[in-house]
């Protein structure tokens, strides 16, 4: 038996605020919505932890379950979205460069078939969401909850 098809990539962005002030972002997800375009609806059910799901609704499409497979505070979380065969996993990841320095990355591996297909429409706003999500996190300082 072969391996699936599978497809990967990932998007960085350097931002000056701090790990914490990313993962307050991270763990308030009813508030994605605020820096993720690619979100009209989302329900965590559950604590922000491995193994809780979350049901998410990209606008004009149908909602899908997720479920958190790692979670590591203030450095990663990774979440997995199973669709028949098509397995997509997301990496969230914060590392601090320096005192003032933190890079996001978001890593994407989809597997199975038509993985080459949906791989890079589920990524291709991973640019603009990190964009928007280090604008509001830059704009927190001082306001880590």
């Amino acid at each position: 038996m072969g391996a699936l098809p599978a497809w990967q990539t990932e998007y960085s962005i350097e931002s000056d605020a701090a790990p914490e002030e990313i993962w307050a972002l991270f763990r308030d997800v009813s508030g994605w919505t605020r820096w993720n375009a690619g979100i009209e609806t989302i329900v965590l059910e559950g604590p922000f932890a491995q193994g809780t799901t979350f049901v998410m609704k990209p606008p004009g499409e149908a909602a899908f379950r997720s479920t958190l497979i790692e979670v590591h505070e203030n450095e990663c979380f990774v979440d997995e979205t199973s669709i028949g065969d098509l397995v997509v996993t997301v990496a969230h990841r914060i590392k601090r460069l320096s005192s003032m320095r933190t890079r996001i990355t978001y890593a994407v591996v989809a597997r199975g078939d038509g993985a080459a297909e949906i791989g890079p429409m589920i990524s291709a706003d991973f640019p603009d969401v990190l964009a928007a999500l280090a604008h509001l996190a830059e704009g927190r300082r001082g306001d880590v909850v």
